[in-house]
């Protein structure tokens, strides 16, 4: 089969399920711009800030994506493609798409307050406390993860390195410009994406070459220093010139392939099990992550998403429209290594060089295309360098996230407007707890053995955020079959996959650091889906719920 014919039918799919399934939700939602939302009515300039759409969708979809939807599907791809393909376009519409855009819109509803805060509002000061020690420790993992990761890249591509360092401070610029000066937001993208791409070239002409450690302590510092930081001054900008660099990236891929009309070598399904990795069911579904649905994504949307939204009726192109490019991404990484060859996608797999086997797939697919004439070994550089420069962007924004989570712990929710009045609710020491918890796991050495738990944390802390929504919108009187669903299937996933790895990865191998945090992170899910449970049936408006009105 050609990639041409899977691509196309994928984006069929995608558009129409965004205008019919998306409005269906939408309605749900019941978005309304008579509403203010908290980045006008709590505005502080930090992190409660207004953006328009086009920079929000930018810093949403570059925080969501990083190298999610590309590592998890060519993992993923031993099973063959067609599973992958089939959970990536159903997942993505009526799970991942869901979770994303219910998020965003339960936060707003909520002053921008993390799905914590909407968990209490309906279990109880304990239910938040433990969906807060579950978000932080996940964050914590994904911490460790993606340090390990951007440093090895900018250890092995010195080039990516110092565009890296140059993005930075040139979104720092972008960001004067834009909130100081009043500078066009037109006038600033043309300017900046023209200098984002003159950074790639400084990249290839001063690589900055350090040692694996020295990029661990920088990453460390840097994600320090981008917690605290405003977030129009860093974070917001160079997000959203970040996410042209992902959007060349697919619109290269996208027209390469009609030019390489590349054929699936892949087979089309390989066993149930597969060695080293597990069973169909259920690591296929912890294992594509962020191409279908992610947890991380209802932290980046219920935690500065939310807090920027100008309008309600946003969060549909951001949230759910940004769930569906990134399914479009997941495809595309997985047509790419579906088009190596059997023997080359067995040593990029066996050596885990996930990236490298995605540049080498779509830096084909680039190479391809005969008006840019673009060399081969050049399209493959910077593939490598746009998948760590979103790995990166999801470090720093999930530091953030880590930061609101203990501060939240923290806070007195009874207040109308969140104050950071203590130790523990200052910014600074959040953010020095936070990293120095994640820099603890970064050098512990077992980067390899958090992957897995990672992964099965990110999807269940998925299905608690559905369960949180579905509580809220039964509170409102509101139907909520279209997250109720989703979320028993999450659960089940991943309760599943948790079992497995404590047993099989960790237990049987006296690994039992991780061994009793997959026994937590079990517990924790375990007893908020009870209370909720409890919750639900004592209700005198579940019934009236539950099905449509």
């Amino acid at each position: 089969m050609n990639g041409i014919f899977l691509l196309v039918a994928s984006m069929l799919f995608f558009v129409f399920a965004y205008r019919t399934y998306g409005g269906f939700v939408a309605r749900k939602l019941r978005l309304s711009n008579q509403n203010e939302t908290p980045s006008h009515r709590l505005y502080d300039g930090v992190d409660y800030v207004p953006a328009k759409p086009p920079v929000l969708l930018g810093h949403h979809f570059a925080s969501i994506a990083g190298a999610g939807p590309i590592v998890g599907p060519i993992i993923a791809a031993s099973f063959g493609w067609v599973p992958v393909y089939l959970w990536i376009i159903f997942g993505a519409i009526f799970i991942g798409g869901v979770h994303d855009f219910s998020s965003i819109v339960a936060s707003v509803r909520n002053r921008g307050r993390s799905i914590g805060q909407i968990i209490e509002n309906h279990l109880g000061f304990s239910g938040k406390k433990l969906f807060l020690i579950f978000s932080w420790s996940t964050l914590i993992l994904v911490i460790a993860v993606f340090i390990n990761i951007v440093a090895s890249t900018f250890y092995r591509t010195p080039s990516a390195a110092t565009s890296s360092l140059f993005f930075m401070v040139l979104a720092i610029l972008f960001g004067f410009s834009i909130y100081r000066l009043h500078t066009p937001l037109w006038i600033a993208t043309i300017v900046g994406v023209a200098l984002l791409f003159l950074g790639i070239v400084l990249g290839d002409l001063f690589p900055l070459k350090l040692s694996m450690v020295a990029w661990q302590w920088i990453l460390i510092l840097y994600i320090f220093v981008a917690s605290v930081t405003p977030v129009w001054i860093l974070l917001q900008p160079r997000d959203y010139l970040n996410s042209f660099l992902l959007y060349g990236l697919m619109l290269g891929g996208l027209v390469g392939i009609f030019f390489a009309f590349p054929e699936i070598h892949l087979p089309a399904f390989t066993h149930f099990s597969v060695p080293n990795l597990g069973t169909l069911f259920p690591i296929l579904f912890v294992t594509v992550a962020c191409g279908a649905i992610s947890g991380f994504h209802s932290l980046v949307g219920s935690g500065t998403t939310a807090k920027q939204l100008d309008k309600e009726t946003d969060a549909k192109p951001i949230g759910y429209g940004g769930m569906l490019i990134e399914g479009v991404l997941a495809v595309l990484a997985l047509l790419a290594v579906a088009s190596l060859s059997r023997p080359e996608f067995a040593d990029y797999y066996n050596s885990r060089h996930f990236v490298s086997a995605f540049a080498e797939g779509l830096g084909r697919f680039i190479s391809s295309i005969p008006l840019l004439n673009i060399p081969f070994s050049s399209a493959r550089t910077f593939t490598a360098l746009a998948v760590s420069a979103f790995a990166l962007t999801s470090l720093d924004t999930a530091t953030r996230l880590a930061r609101f989570a203990f501060q939240e712990f923290f806070e007195d929710s009874r207040k109308e407007t969140p104050q950071n009045t203590g130790l523990a609710q200052n910014r600074f020491f959040a953010t020095t707890i936070s990293v120095l918890f994640g820099a603890a796991l970064t050098f512990s050495g077992k980067s390899d053995a958090i992957w897995p738990i990672f992964g099965s944390a990110n999807q269940l802390l998925a299905a608690l955020a559905l369960l949180a929504i579905s509580l809220w919108l039964a509170n409102q009187r509101q139907t909520f079959l279209f997250t109720l669903i989703p979320m028993i299937f999450m659960f089940a996933v991943t309760l599943t996959a948790l079992m497995i790895l404590f047993y099989l990865n960790f237990f049987i191998k006296n690994n039992f650091v991780l061994a009793g945090l997959a026994v937590l992170l079990f517990v924790l899910a375990i007893v908020l889906g009870s209370q909720a449970y409890r919750h639900l049936r004592a209700s005198d408006y579940s019934a009236t719920t539950l099905s449509d009105r």
